[in-house]
Order: structure tokens, then C-alpha cells, then sequence
């Protein structure tokens, strides 16, 4: 199969499905959290809108999947809505019903409840990544100069063939992989570099050259090099635990990216056109599925990663900004008045639909040109 054009048949078929494993992951999290502390669940749905099919199980849960496939929410007993806010009827209810209303539980367990939904993201991301490691092994490099380019940013450091990569901008390196995670984040920037030669510790500044990679789409995406050979790596077997270490370690390292280039696009570094949405995320989910089943699996653990990442952040309609209001509860010791809230809810659905239509226009814009 041509792994560049997987049609849009696979394409659509593997993003609703992939898309929609990851949003029942995400909320099972708040949904088994919030049973282990008694909370009262009215609906688990999969998507949003009218209800294509369900079923209402022995507890009272209403199992659904509805018609518009991007998202899901668990309503809990006592809320207005799929987001969780108050319904205005819960202080008319009665000792044993509030018992099991989700806004009567302790902050810490309603912050737990709200967390466990993206902190399962990342943990299915680091049990994927640790089940490749399991049965494939982990392959090392050591952070070794094998060989320098010529006119290379290396060269004109002066590095040197042995010399041993310590630390890049700060980040301890262990493998050579380690050194593409990071290098690549920087094109034409300078990096600093600790090396160690024959037993001393030598600090350089390097400036990166750039490379691009280029999608389906023609959009080139500029990445950093150094201008140094790629030794040779050992492939070693990994146990249980030593795979589900380097499960985390890998997490860490995609976290890690997804932070830097944040910024870089923050503060300019980066084109803002490197951002993608939904149409673009679609089209490298078919291009995934088109590889093989491995592929499509390990880039649904990367999705979750982000996934995770960005409903952590304190945008109020996303977990993060749940989190935000408990914390503040927590300090002065009573919930943001209802006005308050309400007034963050619609800021920040603003802000996430604004960015939506940024997003999909970038998609578009990249469809047409």
C-alpha cells in the first residue's frame, strides 16, 4: 500500500477510531477515579451531540456514542453539562445524594478526578512505548562523535572525532538519540555543548545547521543538524521493568519537544503554520495506518501524549482549567463564585474555538496551496 496516499476511506476509518480510543482512555481516567471515590456517574459518552446508540448499564450509567466524533465527556451526578460545571438544583439535595454528588467531594478529589483524565493519556503512552521496548529491545548509542562533516557547524566548533556529548543547553545527554531529540529543535540557532576529552570537560557554543522535512501537503518543516556521523547502535534486551523505564524516558523526551517547540512558536522562532489541526492530524493518522499496524499504534501513543498535555493546560472548559479553580479553592478556601466561573467558561471556550478555526485554516491553507 502507498504508505504517502492512504485514500480517504483508511485515512477517515483510522482517525475516527484511533481519535476515539484515545477519548475513551482519557475518559475512563476520570471515570474510574471518580467511582473509586463514590462520585454517582450519569453518562460515559464518546463524541458529542444526538446519541447514535447506547445502553444504561446496572448502575445507572448511560453508555453512549454520539454523532459528532471529536471528543467525549463523563457527566457526573449533580452536573449541568458534559464539563462538569454545577447544576443549580444540588443544594436542594439530600444528605445520602450529596454524598455522591461530584461538587460535594473534597477538592483533592475532585482535582484527582479531573487529572486522572489526561494523566492516563500519558500513562497509555508510556505502556505502549514500553510493550515496543519489551519485545523489540531498547536500541543504544552512545553520545559519541563518530566522524565530523566538513564546513559543519561541528567542524567549526572544533569538536572531535571521540569527543563525548555531556549536555546540550543544560539537558543531560545519555545516547545519541538524545542528541538528535534536542539538536533538531534548533535550526541556524546556537546551542551550548559540554564534551568530555580524554577525562576533561571542554564547554563550546555550536551553530546548527538547518534540514527540512517536507508532508504530503509541500510544507517544509525546518529541523537542526550539527554536522556529525551517527555511530554505530547495540540493540539490548529489556525486561518488564527496564521496559516500562524506558517507556517513561521516551514520554519525557516527546514532552519535552512538545514544550520547546511550543515556545519557539511563542516567541517567534517557529511559523505559527507548523501548528496543525484536525484535518491535518487526520491525514497523518491515515498515513500511520498505511504503515502497518505498529506505526498507526505508535502514533496514537504520540497523539496521546499531546492530548494529555493540552487538556493540562489552565484554559478554563479544558482539565487544566478545572485544576485552576480547585487551586484556587484550596488557597483561600472557597470555591470561585458561580460568576466568576461562568465568565472563565466562556473565555476560554472563545479562546479554544478561536484557536480551532486558526488551526483548520492553517490545514486548508496548506490543502490549497
Amino acid at each position: 500500500m502507498d504508505g504517502s496516499n492512504p485514500g480517504i476511506i483508511l485515512t477517515l476509518l483510522s482517525f475516527i477510531g484511533g481519535f476515539s480510543v484515545l477519548v475513551f482512555i482519557h475518559e475512563w481516567g476520570h471515570y474510574s477515579v471518580a467511582r473509586l471515590f463514590g462520585v454517582r456517574v450519569d453518562s460515559f459518552s464518546i463524541g458529542f451531540g444526538k446519541e447514535l446508540f447506547g445502553w444504561t448499564d446496572k448502575k445507572g450509567v448511560r453508555w453512549k456514542v454520539c454523532m459528532l466524533p471529536l471528543g467525549g465527556y463523563v457527566k457526573f451526578f449533580g452536573d449541568a453539562s458534559g464539563a462538569s460545571n454545577a447544576d443549580s438544583s444540588i443544594e436542594q439535595l439530600s444528605e445520602k445524594e450529596k454524598s455522591e454528588c461530584f461538587h460535594y467531594k473534597p477538592v483533592w478529589q475532585r482535582a484527582l478526578v479531573v487529572f486522572a483524565g489526561p494523566g492516563i493519556n500519558l500513562l497509555a503512552a508510556v505502556l505502549v512505548f514500553a510493550g515496543f521496548f519489551w519485545a523489540y529491545g531498547a536500541q543504544v548509542t552512545p553520545p559519541i562523535v563518530p566522524s565530523v562533516l566538513e564546513d559543519s557547524g561541528a567542524e567549526r566548533s572544533g569538536m572531535q572525532v571521540g569527543d563525548r556529548i555531556v549536555s546540550i543547553n543544560g539537558n543531560s545527554i545519555e545516547r545519541f538519540n538524545d542528541i538528535v531529540s534536542i539538536v533538531r529543535l534548533y535550526p541556524e540557532r546556537e546551542i551550548d555543548l559540554v564534551l568530555e576529552r580524554d577525562g576533561q570537560s571542554i564547554n563550546k557554543t555550536l551553530l546548527t545547521g538547518v534540514g527540512y522535512q517536507e508532508d504530503r501537503f509541500g510544507n517544509r518543516y525546518p529541523y537542526g543538524v550539527m554536522g556529525i556521523g551517527i555511530p554505530q547502535s547495540v540493540r539490548v534486551e529489556v525486561g518488564p521493568v527496564g521496559a516500562i523505564s524506558e517507556g517513561f524516558r521516551q514520554t519525557g523526551t516527546f514532552i519535552q519537544t512538545i514544550f520547546t517547540t511550543t515556545g519557539q512558536i511563542i516567541v517567534g522562532l517557529r511559523s505559527v503554520n507548523e501548528l496543525g489541526g484536525p484535518v491535518r492530524i487526520a491525514t497523518m493518522t491515515g498515513e500511520a495506518a498505511s504503515r502497518g499496524i505498529e506505526s498507526f499504534i505508535i502514533f496514537l501513543a504520540l497523539i496521546s501524549i499531546n492530548l494529555g498535555i493540552v487538556n493540562l493546560l489552565p484554559i478554563p472548559v479544558l482539565d487544566g482549567g478545572h485544576l485552576m479553580f480547585y487551586l484556587v479553592e484550596a488557597v483561600k478556601g472557597s470555591p470561585l463564585k458561580k460568576r466568576a466561573q461562568e465568565v472563565g467558561y466562556i473565555a476560554g471556550m472563545a479562546l479554544m474555538l478561536i484557536f480551532m478555526v486558526f488551526v483548520t485554516l492553517n490545514d486548508l491553507q496548506s490543502i490549497v496551496l
